[in-house]
């Protein structure tokens, strides 16, 4: 049995396409996988507050010197972070937002990416902890990015998991959204027809 995380960072609920793949790929998932606990953190409906001299505190402070600020960011950190380390599988559901991700999950990133625990330093470089997880990433787009200079999401969550030893990760685009007519169309099965073929096979 797997422990799948998902982790939602649109800021729309309704009519939001990268919730609407995240639904498809969670139904298709278990369907295959009927054993597999499946946790949802959703980044709109509870926000993780951004990176602040709090969470800083909490981390580099001795716990006797902490101020209650600087524990409570350190504990919401821990718990997102637990999170992340019990789960075998870890899908990030992200719309783009002008050519990145929400802020709202770089702010998730900023909680979970941490010296000593989920990455180290060596001699030879940063050396990631979480080996053996897998990731997928659904993301919806506007207009077609994929491979271009534009796509400022698949190169930073690539390297952002991979720096903490996730590398086996798979992305799927729903693309040409805003574009209309077949290019909406044509962007959303094509987004299907991958999700289709990833979960049953994972």
């Amino acid at each position: 049995m797997s422990q799948v995380l998902v982790i939602e960072s649109s800021a729309r609920q309704q009519d939001s396409v990268s919730r609407q793949l995240t639904a498809e790929f969670v139904r298709q998932w278990q369907a295959a996988h009927p054993q597999d606990r499946v946790q949802l953190r959703d980044l709109a409906r509870e926000p993780v507050p951004h990176l602040d001299a709090d969470l800083l505190g909490g981390w580099m402070t001795p716990a006797e010197q902490q101020s209650p600020a600087e524990q409570a960011a350190l504990q919401r950190s821990e718990r997102l972070t637990a999170e992340l380390l019990t789960a075998d599988v870890l899908v990030l559901a992200a719309p783009m937002y002008n050519f990145a991700i929400p802020s709202t999950l770089k702010a998730w990133l900023d909680h979970v990416l941490r010296a000593g625990v989920t990455f180290k330093y060596t001699d030879k470089g940063a050396q990631g902890l979480l080996q053996g997880k897998r990731a997928f990433v659904l993301t919806a787009r506007g207009g077609v990015y994929a491979g271009s200079a534009m796509d400022h999401q698949e190169p930073y969550l690539r390297q952002a998991l991979g720096f903490i030893g996730i590398h086996d990760v798979q992305f799927v685009h729903a693309e040409g959204l805003n574009l209309g007519g077949e290019f909406a169309q044509q962007g959303l099965l094509k987004a299907r027809q991958r999700l289709a073929e990833l979960a049953p096979a994972a």
